[in-house]
């Protein structure tokens, strides 16, 4: 399988930059203890693998990528465009219910349930799998934080920012290959 470049720099980022954001999330209110500590370095691994791939595909914009075929960009942006819509339909009732505390959960059934469509538009049969935990994980995250006594946003930002940053580092090994 040949590696397209500015395909592999972008998705290191972006998976990069949102493990981060996950991180981050989980430590609205983290359990006492040694938590934060793992959170912020993983936060930190995060942003470095975003800088690198961000860095990588600014240096190879011009070379090819999937989404310069036909339709590709359009698809993918309409895909982005009913994720957020999604998203931001749930938070607002979410909100209106005030169950605030589910607005991490809720954003990450959406994320994952939005890689199905993804992986075909950005060839990439990997984003089935990414798409199945991050979508089976707030599930388990809020009964995890329902058992323990824990916040919903730290049980699933602990499980969503190890799994993203698994697939950026992934990304990022088949990049530095293909440099």
């Amino acid at each position: 399988m040949d590696v397209l470049v500015r395909d592999a720099a972008m998705t290191t980022a972006i998976f990069g930059f949102f493990a981060s954001a996950w991180f981050g999330w989980a430590q609205e209110r983290p359990p006492e203890g040694r938590a934060t500590w793992w959170l912020g370095g993983g936060s930190a691994l995060g942003l470095l693998l975003a800088a690198f791939g961000g860095i990588t595909a600014w240096i190879h914009w011009d070379t090819a990528s999937v989404l310069s075929v036909e339709g590709g960009m359009d698809l993918y942006l309409t895909v982005l465009g009913v994720e957020f819509g999604v998203a931001l339909l749930g938070v607002l009732v979410l909100l209106a219910l005030k169950r605030g505390a589910y607005l991490a959960p809720w954003v990450c059934l959406v994320v994952g349930v939005h890689f199905f469509p993804l992986a075909p538009v950005l060839a990439d049969p990997g984003l089935y799998l990414l798409a199945a935990l991050l979508t089976v994980w707030p599930f388990l995250a809020v009964c995890l934080a329902n058992r323990r006594g824990l916040a919903p946003s730290f049980t699933t930002g602990a499980g969503a920012g190890p799994v993203l940053l698994v697939f950026s580092l992934a990304n990022a090994v088949l990049l530095s290959a293909a440099l």
